[in-house]
């Protein structure tokens, strides 16, 4: 039987335990062997070999599962064994896995007998809603991470150990970036590889003083979430990093929405693509370099699109995320509802070199769905576009954030921050909130009463300093 714990819990490894394990031979080799085959293994991999691929990681996955009370409770209720999933077709048959079925089975039910806590990471979700998930993981499945960025980064002719590279992160305790960045992999590395190409900035830094740091620096990729991104954008469109010339500008961690990507993009000159990954699984995919759906880490991950019963949409069809993890140790992640993200698909042929699962775009929280008086939702991606088009259309950037809140069924709220040094500049003030307040109008529908305000700032997120683009205070049902 597990044992409940709600204390905070702590990170379980430390410098010595991580490299205790970097000194052991046969895990050097392992890592060694993974590196070689991850990073191009999508490039020349056919459909039939990822496949096979795949179901085998499955199988053994879904044998580490049973062994976790979490996972055993449910499986045994359905009747289901280890044997019964062979294969990707298969997967169907076992339940689904939510947040609250991690939070309430936490510490040792989400676990194997088999795991040690002292050689693993303790790492945990931002906890945006409030309620923060806590999961374990191993040193593999960190530098299993780390290799999503090198592919990520080789899919845009960049080289991790050559190209200068800046990364704005959470650096915190508990987090992904700390767990990969301060406490594994990197570490380790620093020890053999000078690694003076790659930048690494504490995301709580002031603006200003990022933008100074890569200045400095002057890196040929940024990465960071898009909050930072577009504060950074906004200085830059007032004379701040003018000596930066990135090829490219990399956002994750929240749904890059239209206006903060056209934005970030006028600022900067640069184009600014999206990668996507969780606390939970790790990266998951990123966006093609030559075309705008994303790659899925398809021999890393496994993505289900399903509908509102639970069944797989079509090609092109919205459809809440569900992931299945295909590798490491600690808590196993199996057919996980927990993202709560709203992604659309691309069943089709990859029209470049890698063979992979596809997503044509990924839309933001479900939570953050719209409810239209008629009881139909409207995706967030209908309408965060339209504040980028009206700039565009009239030619000014004056719009430096915005906010989209539903009140009720039959009222919507969007909040304007103006740059004031661009308030007397071309349309004005008056004239671009109308145009706004017409455009989501006709959007969205004569039934939903648009007001559009302007006010001096926009309230964050805590504890993460984040501003949600979205928010809908109508209760969904269920």
């Amino acid at each position: 039987m597990y044992q409940r714990n709600t204390n905070l819990p702590k990170n379980h490894l430390g410098p010595l335990s991580t490299m205790n394990q970097f000194l052991n031979p046969a895990f050097l080799l392992r890592v060694a062997q993974s590196y070689l085959s991850d990073v191009n293994r999508l490039w020349h991999i056919t459909s039939e070999k990822l496949e096979r691929y795949q179901n085998s990681m499955l199988r053994n996955m879904v044998k580490q599962a049973f062994m976790a009370p979490v996972y055993r409770e449910k499986y045994i209720a359905a009747n289901i064994r280890p044997y019964d999933v062979q294969t990707l077709a298969d997967l169907s048959k076992l339940p689904l896995i939510s947040k609250d079925d991690l939070r309430r089975h936490y510490p040792l039910g989400i676990i194997t007998p088999t795991y040690n806590v002292d050689q693993g990471f303790l790492i945990h979700t931002s906890g945006s809603t409030g309620q923060p998930v806590f999961i374990y993981t191993d040193l593999f499945s960190a530098i299993k991470s780390l290799g999503g960025f090198v592919r990520t980064l080789r899919a845009y002719s960049g080289n991790w150990r050559s190209s200068r590279i800046a990364m704005i992160i959470d650096t915190s305790l508990g987090s992904v970036e700390h767990m990969i960045f301060t406490s594994s992999a990197i570490p380790f590395l620093h020890r053999f590889l000078k690694l003076s190409n790659i930048l690494y900035i504490d995301i709580t830094k002031p603006p200003k003083e990022v933008m100074m740091l890569l200045e400095r620096f002057k890196p040929e990729f940024i990465g960071s979430d898009p909050n930072m991104l577009r504060k950074l954008a906004f200085l830059r469109c007032h004379g701040k990093g003018g000596s930066l010339e990135p090829k490219y500008i990399f956002s994750s961690g929240a749904m890059l929405d239209t206006y903060t990507k056209e934005y970030i993009h006028h600022a900067f000159n640069t184009p600014i693509r999206d990668v996507y990954g969780t606390t939970e699984a790790g990266p998951l995919a990123f966006q093609c370099p030559s075309h705008e759906h994303y790659h899925v880490h398809s021999d890393f991950v496994y993505l289900e699109f399903l509908d509102s019963e639970n069944q797989p949409v079509t090609s092109e069809t919205p459809g809440r995320l569900v992931v299945t993890k295909l590798y490491g140790n600690g808590t196993p992640i199996i057919r996980y509802t927990g993202i709560n993200d709203l992604v659309t698909p691309y069943l089709t042929s990859s029209r470049c070199s890698l063979h992979s699962q596809l997503i044509k775009c990924i839309e933001g929280r479900t939570t953050d769905l719209l409810s239209l008086p008629d009881g139909s939702l409207l995706s967030p991606l209908t309408i965060t576009g339209i504040p980028a088009k009206t700039m565009h259309d009239y030619h000014t950037y004056k719009i430096k954030q915005f906010q989209i809140i539903q009140r009720t069924h039959e009222l919507i709220e969007v909040l304007i921050v103006i740059d004031d040094e661009l308030r007397n500049t071309g349309i004005s003030v008056e004239k671009l909130l109308l145009e706004l307040r017409n455009r989501f109008t006709q959007a969205i529908g004569q039934n939903v009463k648009i007001i559009v305000t302007e006010v001096h700032q926009i309230q964050h997120n805590k504890p993460a300093d984040t501003v949600k683009v979205v928010i809908s205070e109508v209760p969904q049902k269920q």
